[in-house]
């Protein structure tokens, strides 16, 4: 079972979707066992992966492999897709991330009463795909996992959100799409500029079906490929990242080649490709000024979908940026650190200007992601080992606050139908623990020193400071970020929680503290943002070794 448990991330959930679909019962109470019960095994199997881990090793572990797709076409050569799983220690604290996430939403879903069969078979279908995207070694098979989320999730906001869902849904999903055809197309050309050194040597001969890979095969056949000993119908073309993000292994004369002649409008068509993949994860992340579909999506999705949105979603495109981007076009990168800076903290301000203005508290808290996500660009721009290990700190950070900010926020919704801050005053006086819960959210949010949140903006400003190719006023300007988040979260609490007591509609509502379900989804998330805070170590260890790794690579 030990060479497969990453495999078993991605069966359970859609093992568990299928269960939901096929289950011969009409009883909604079976749905949501159903639905929980894969989520804690899928709990229980990731927490088996943290003790396999081995923090001290930079590379890939827990790898499976195994031919998917083999298709010969002639004078192109040989179609090849791998089914290739692996974690190392940039994607592993995010699949941590995204499985505690997922089961915080799946416990919060558990007053869904509408359609309930439909809604639990797509939520554990979103879980399968999103683990996915971490655990993909093959281009085309994170393509399958990245664009096949977007159905559960555009269904999921579609019919379960607010009044606007219909708008929201189709917005989100037009404005994702439409970024990852980009994606595809960048992935074609790598493809076609992209060779499989230990598949094209068992094709010419030189290697056996069975055979050991002795160490010097893969250096020769570069060689013969630079040489042009190679025929085309004898190159096995290949998605492997590994092999991808290695410049002796493109063909010469291709498309994508290092030094590739192409140009298209007098510009050099791997810095468009380069663009063209981070207009892609940038729609994800989101970055300004392709962010707007994600503060429509948030107000009128249901709480466990912008719990798993803002939670998981916008990290991959983070990961995309560091994985993907960055790790195929390293030198486009380096030439663009400037405006990719920029980009982010632009990011940073504006996303921060808009939560200060918005009265609505969801809308606030999203506008407040797009600022956190753009220190994730600032530290990812910075090329320092500093930025690099706070970008990835702070995706899980703002993984953990977002989902706690999104579930308080339901809280009071459940109540009251009501989220404008405007319509609340006094609440610590009838909802103390609630209180306090949002104000340790608040709080690391902003950045308060022994809270997550502090330490990932801190490592990011670090790496922005210490890059040598960035101008010292971008990260300066940056930290007004950390400002205006302190103006927003603060002005909201003491707007809502001090004083004396006051609710606009409390004729026709009544306002109670946390039940016991609450305090179980809330205070588990409220103790990993101490403890991570206050031992940031449990998740650098973990990313150290593999970011130095990462950073050696490109070089």
């Amino acid at each position: 079972m030990l060479d497969h448990i990453l495999s078993l991330l991605i069966i359970i959930p859609i093992f568990g979707a299928a269960a939901v679909a096929f289950w011969p019962t009409t009883r909604d109470s079976d749905y949501r066992i159903i639905a929980l019960t894969a989520l804690v095994i899928e709990l229980v199997v990731t927490a088996g992966m943290y003790f396999l881990f081995d923090n001290h090793n930079p590379g890939f572990q827990l790898s499976e492999t195994s031919d998917w797709i083999t298709l010969p076409i002639g004078s192109l050569g040989v179609i090849s897709v791998d089914y290739a799983l692996a974690v190392d220690g940039i994607s592993f604290p995010l699949v941590l991330l995204a499985v505690i996430v997922l089961f915080a939403g799946i416990i919060s879903s558990w007053n869904i009463n509408h359609k309930t069969r439909a809604y639990f078979a797509l939520y554990l279908l979103l879980s399968g795909s999103v683990i996915g995207c971490f655990l993909a070694q093959d281009f085309f098979l994170f393509y399958l996992f990245f664009e096949f989320m977007l159905l559960p999730m555009y269904f999921l906001i579609g019919l379960w959100g607010g009044p606007r869902r219909e708008y929201a849904a189709l917005k989100f999903f037009v404005y994702t799409f439409l970024g990852s055809l980009l994606i595809l197309i960048v992935m074609i050309g790598l493809y076609l500029s992209v060779i499989d050194p230990v598949e094209t040597a068992r094709l010419v001969g030189m290697l056996g079906l069975e055979d050991v890979i002795p160490v010097e095969t893969i250096p020769q056949i570069q060689a013969w490929l630079a040489e042009g000993k190679i025929a085309p119908e004898q190159m096995v073309h290949t998605f492997r990242f590994s092999y991808l993000a290695d410049a002796d292994n493109y063909i010469p004369g291709s498309l994508l080649n290092l030094a590739s002649q192409y140009f298209i409008l007098h510009l050099p068509v791997r810095l468009i490709a380069f663009w063209f993949l981070f207009i892609g994860f940038a729609v994800k992340l989101p970055v300004v000024p392709v962010h707007t579909w994600l503060p429509d999506a948030h107000v009128e999705a249901p709480t466990p979908i912008s719990v798993v949105l803002a939670g998981i979603l916008l990290k991959i495109g983070g990961y995309g940026f560091i994985r993907i981007v960055d790790g195929f076009f390293p030198l486009e990168a380096s030439y663009s650190t400037v405006p990719l800076a920029i980009l982010g903290m632009v990011s940073i301000v504006y996303g921060g200007f808009n939560a200060l203005g918005q009265n609505d508290l969801k809308k606030m808290i999203a506008y407040s992601s797009v600022s956190h996500m753009g220190f994730v660009l600032l530290g990812i721009a910075a090329f320092t080992a500093e930025g690099i290990n706070g970008a990835i700190y702070q995706m899980v950070s703002h993984g953990i606050l977002s989902a706690m900010l999104f579930l308080l926020t339901g809280v009071l919704y459940d109540r009251t139908h009501d989220r404008r801050i405007e319509n609340y005053r006094g609440l610590i006086s009838v909802m103390p623990q609630f209180t306090v819960l949002t104000g340790i959210a608040f709080f690391a949010s902003l950045g308060l020193p022994g809270f997550s949140g502090f330490v990932g903006e801190l490592f990011t400003l670090m790496g922005a400071f210490q890059s040598t190719t960035l101008p010292v006023w971008i990260p300066v300007l940056s930290t007004l970020g950390i400002v205006l988040a302190a103006g927003y979260f603060l002005w909201t609490y003491q707007r809502m929680f001090f004083g004396s007591y006051w609710y606009r509609n409390e004729t026709s509502h009544v306002l109670t503290d946390l039940t016991l379900r609450e305090k179980a989804l809330l205070v588990p998330l409220a103790v990993i943002t101490v403890l991570i805070g206050i031992l940031p170590g449990i998740l650098f260890n973990m990313t150290g070794p593999a970011v130095q790794a990462w950073l050696e690579g490109l070089r």
